[in-house]
């Protein structure tokens, strides 16, 4: 039995939380940490869970009992938290994005390979049916050469959100809409097309001005074989459509899944495929549903890699590489300039301090409450 301790208990605990309880064969939740107690105790009887109730994760880390840790908190905790347990021998699933900076995110990693001990970086929307059937697709090949990849991660989020203490500001949220919610598009589009060479973007804050960051970015990647991919990422869509679609040299395919093929005619104009159409549609439809979606099917992986020591398919690296272009695109739309990847250690951008002294402010937070009544949060669409 894998003993688990949740550390922040907001909004997203509540997905972990029932994540954990898909599998009591394997798994108990035996502790709670909130630096609220009493909201840890109320989410607690909620799940009506036998676990102890603490304010300070510090007092866990000699727990001999307590094997591995999701953790839950504000974006600026997770790199000093997460390196605590792992030295602490715990394995450690945390939530996106992985940290502050890139040097936090090597930190992290450096921890865990000395401590030989698990790090997963959630992004949980690899685990849904569409997006692994879409991996598979692209993975065979049918549609050529990926000449263009268009991602939509599109949002909404009232004035009121950016409320809440932590959110808002660069210094305990990190960022806004490209790094707390387009994190999830960010890490599928690099997950199935690579990281890119070069990187452009633009970031404006629209429609919240009581916020430091910001609500919309649009990013241009450019890969090293000339290929192009375009983010939007953004809390002013209403009807959070989500979409990623990637143009190859002899078919679109995309999530929501959708197939369509062309051909040359002799002046150049298009003339249907429907046989390639038919060939990319069946190897879709033969690959096998996933089991368990969503956050339930990242922590079915993080059970099964911490039980029987297999690989984790999101991991530390993975996780970094997905901060590495966010940071990417913070660069250049606050300095104006195309960035190159990698971007090395003595970049203004790798810290925490150096992006807190040059990333671009849009307004001061005007209000700060601890915590919201209603706790019902969306986690993003499931791309049907």
């Amino acid at each position: 039995m894998i003993n688990i301790a949740i550390v922040g208990t907001g909004a997203i605990a509540r997905s972990h939380i029932e994540g954990y309880l898909a599998f009591p064969e394997r798994c108990k939740i035996v502790a709670l940490v909130d630096i609220y107690p009493q909201k840890a105790a109320e989410t607690g009887k909620k799940f009506k869970l036998n676990a102890e109730i603490f304010s300070d994760y510090r007092d866990l880390l000699d727990r001999p009992d307590i094997h591995a840790v999701s953790i839950c908190t504000p974006p600026y905790v997770h790199a000093p938290i997460s390196i605590d347990f792992l030295k602490a021998g715990k394995h450690v699933l945390v939530e996106k994005p992985m940290a502050s900076s890139l040097k936090e995110c090597d930190e992290m990693l450096e921890a865990a390979a000395t401590s030989n001990k698990l790090l997963s970086v959630v992004a949980q929307n690899r685990f849904r049916t569409p997006v692994m059937k879409l991996k598979h697709v692209l993975d065979t090949g049918l549609i050529g050469k990926i000449a263009h990849a268009q991602v939509d991660s599109f949002w909404w989020r009232g004035y009121s959100y950016y409320d809440l203490w932590w959110r808002g500001t660069w210094e305990k949220e990190g960022g806004g809409c490209t790094l707390n919610h387009a994190v999830h598009h960010i890490d599928m589009l690099q997950w199935m097309m690579g990281m890119p060479s070069e990187v452009s973007a633009m970031m404006s804050n629209t429609l919240h001005d009581n916020a430091e960051v910001e609500d919309l970015s649009i990013a241009i990647f450019r890969y090293e074989n000339g290929s192009l991919s375009q983010i939007t990422s953004s809390v002013v869509h209403h009807g959070e459509n989500q979409q990623l679609i990637f143009q190859g040299e002899k078919a679109r395919v995309s999530v929501p899944w959708k197939v369509k093929s062309s051909k040359s005619k002799e002046n150049g104009f298009p003339l249907e495929n429907p046989e390639l159409e038919r060939e990319i549609q069946t190897i879709y439809d033969q690959f096998p549903e996933v089991v368990y979606e969503g956050h339930q099917g990242q922590i079915d992986d993080f059970l099964t890699a911490v039980k029987r020591g297999t690989s984790l398919l999101i991991d530390g690296v993975q996780g970094r590489r997905t901060l590495e272009l966010i940071t990417a695109i913070y660069k250049s739309a606050s300095l104006g300039q195309t960035v190159k990847l990698p971007l090395a250690k003595d970049d203004p951008f790798y810290t925490r301090e150096g992006i807190l002294a040059n990333v671009q402010h849009f307004y001061e937070k005007k209000n700060s409450i601890e915590n919201f009544k209603d706790n019902v949060i969306t986690t993003g669409g499931k791309y049907e």
